[in-house]
């Protein structure tokens, strides 16, 4: 479960773009679907929300209100909230004919929908615009928010000792920061989130999946993206020392030992250069950012991190063999210089963020499988003859990850999907003395689909995702790609229908009737909580948005009440739903304090744009 990001900090958001809604009594019905829209060949369910199951018939109506087909309404689901006491979905995967369509049913119509081919990547390519919007360093693109130059003084930052902090899951510093003596270029990279702190933990698997979906997909804003993410993983990584940087800023400030943290200033990222301070002044670290190590020169390192900052490497190694090998090879080096690194033996607590509640990995077995496996198929491309050693040792981790009991699905805290799909290609080319099977491997992956299977028919607009807990959003989009790889490596479409549910979901089929990716679809979010967008965006409707950021989504009742004040300068904005749309447990609101539903990250945007990528 993610801890959120923002738990102690002045909370934020953004901007809007369309026109605000009212808190008002919603119609007796509503019609949700996905608002992107449907392939021509997969199944196409809508949802019918009404205070009491209806009986009778539904309509899909053309551009020009022909009705292209008809149907007898499902049965009821199960009911959301006491004002909709009835869920009924609404199939019409018979419908195949390309075009824009509407549904109708109970004396109410959905938003426009469009059925056919090439639907996804136009919205593949919106996640990559978030990433440009989230780059730091230098070399930015101005995109729509007229992004700048920010934070020129990473490119000499100070590395600080381990922050040590109170209690268990606490983000209170125990002691004042200290400096080691040694400072490091950290330009670049991407923001983490809603605010300006850099994490490899986040950073590396978002590259690893923006890679994995490049490898069959030639897109060159895309492959730029890629590549800016790779230079800043180059930069972490000092294989000289032995020493693998893990974060640039500190989230959390300290009145006691008398500074500021990022999450204590709300401002433009490039505001930071301009600060006049001194050692002891409580904005020091808002512009001269602490880095932190994961390890101590020459020790064994993390590996979570590991696994996945190799799987980075090992991947474009791949995409580069045929343009450009010499480059390739020097990204194999890096991979398997990192790669030898690994901590295996009395892990402890992993190291992904200070502190580590922001990000409460202890899954580290899978990485390593990922990261492996990258390193054998990368080898193997460019006929390095460690290739096969690679390659046991990445049957070896699958096993460990097998009998570790672990439950999770393809996110940021979890990436055995992605290794998986790839060593059963190895072991299809053979790998002498493998310790997994093709069968286990894919059996694990029906195991993982199944589980959302199984939680989604508990719901009545058939999510797997838990919208009472973070991160439903990615884990949506986790399933949903999930289902694509485990397609591709049997051929099997049993779980076909189950992963478009989950992309349904995230795209407009759920109780609010919003997609949870800005500047998709006809509904939106339109206050992400995001410090640059809210002050450089259009608050009030407009072209300047943040298209392409995917935020969490829906999330527990609980977390929305005391969000407090706006934070000091910045544009308020809130789009309020109505309030009968939540369930006794669930809520989604768009609005600049709720950080619980409205703010992005890296990590949920490459889960969503690995999985259009699929599709």
């Amino acid at each position: 479960m993610r801890f959120p990001r923002w738990a102690l900090a002045s909370v934020l958001a953004l901007i809007g773009s369309v026109t605000a809604v009212p808190a008002q009594a919603a119609p007796v019905g509503q019609v949700r679907v996905d608002q992107v829209g449907y392939g021509a060949g997969e199944s196409k369910q809508a949802y019918l929300m009404t205070p009491s199951a209806v009986s009778g018939r539904f309509s899909v109506v053309d551009a020009k209100g022909r009705t292209a087909w008809s149907g007898r309404l499902g049965a009821s689901l199960g009911g959301w909230s006491a004002r909709y006491g009835a869920v009924q979905p609404i199939d019409f995967s018979g419908l195949t004919e390309a075009g824009t369509y509407r549904v109708r049913a109970a004396g109410v119509t959905s938003p426009p929908f469009r059925v056919g081919g090439d639907l996804f990547d136009p919205v593949a390519d919106r996640t990559v615009e978030f990433f440009q919007a989230q780059r730091d360093g230098r070399d930015v693109v101005p995109g729509r928010l007229g992004r700048k130059p920010a934070h020129l003084t990473d490119r000499a930052a100070t590395v600080y000792a381990t922050p040590v902090f109170r209690g268990d899951g606490g983000d209170q510093l125990a002691e004042p920061l200290r400096p080691t003596g040694r400072t490091v270029d950290v330009e670049g990279g991407w923001f983490d989130a809603g605010d300006f702190v850099k994490f490899t933990h986040a950073s590396a698997y978002a590259t690893a999946s923006l890679l994995f979906a490049q490898r069959d997909r030639s897109n060159p804003a895309l492959s730029a993206e890629t590549r800016f993410g790779l230079r800043w993983l180059d930069k972490v990584w000092d294989a000289d020392r032995g020493v693998l940087y893990a974060q640039v800023g500190i989230g959390t400030g300290s009145t006691e030992h008398g500074f500021l943290g990022d999450h204590d200033v709300w401002r433009l990222p490039e505001d930071d250069d301009r600060l006049d301070v001194r050692p002891g002044d409580a904005k020091y670290f808002i512009k001269h950012r602490p880095v932190f190590a994961a390890n101590e020169p020459g020790e064994r390192i993390s590996p979570n991190l590991v696994g996945r900052v190799t799987a980075s490497f090992a991947l474009a190694a791949q995409v580069e063999a045929r343009r450009d090998p010499k480059r390739a090879r020097a990204l194999l080096e890096q991979a398997a210089s990192l790669f030898a690194r690994a901590k295996t033996a009395d892990v402890g607590e992993l190291v992904t963020a200070f502190p580590h509640a922001y990000y409460p990995e202890d899954s580290w077995a899978d990485d390593l499988e990922f990261g492996a496996t990258q390193l054998a198929l990368a080898g193997k491309a460019l006929r390095d003859p460690r290739a096969a050693g690679w390659a046991r040792a990445a049957t070896h981790w699958a096993s460990v990850y097998l009998a570790s009991g672990d439950t999770d699905t393809l996110n940021v805290y979890n990436t055995s999907a992605l290794g998986h799909r790839d060593l059963v290609r190895l072991l299809r080319a053979g790998v002498p003395g493998a310790e997994v099977t093709e069968a286990q491997l894919v059996g694990d992956l029906r195991r993982q689909l199944q589980s959302g299977v199984d939680s989604a028919a508990r719901s009545p607009f058939r999510t797997a995702a838990d919208v009472a807990a973070f991160d439903a959003a990615t884990r949506s989009f986790g399933f949903a790609a999930t289902a694509r790889l485990y397609r591709e490596v049997t051929g099997d479409r049993s779980f076909d229908a189950f992963g478009v549910q989950q992309r349904n979901f995230a795209l407009g089929a759920n109780a609010w009737g919003t997609t949870l990716v800005v500047g998709v679809g006809s509904r939106f979010p339109e206050c992400p909580h995001h410090q640059a967008a809210n002050l450089s965006g259009d608050p009030d409707g407009g072209h300047r948005v943040l298209v392409g950021a995917v935020i969490n989504g829906p999330n527990a009742a609980a977390l929305f009440d005391g969000l407090g004040e706006m934070p000091e300068g910045a544009i308020p904005c809130a789009k309020p739903y109505p309030t009968q749309f939540d369930s006794a447990t669930s809520r989604f609101v768009d609005e600049l304090r709720s950080w619980p539903s409205s703010e992005p990250a890296i990590d949920f945007t490459a889960t969503a744009a690995l999985a259009f990528s699929l599709s």
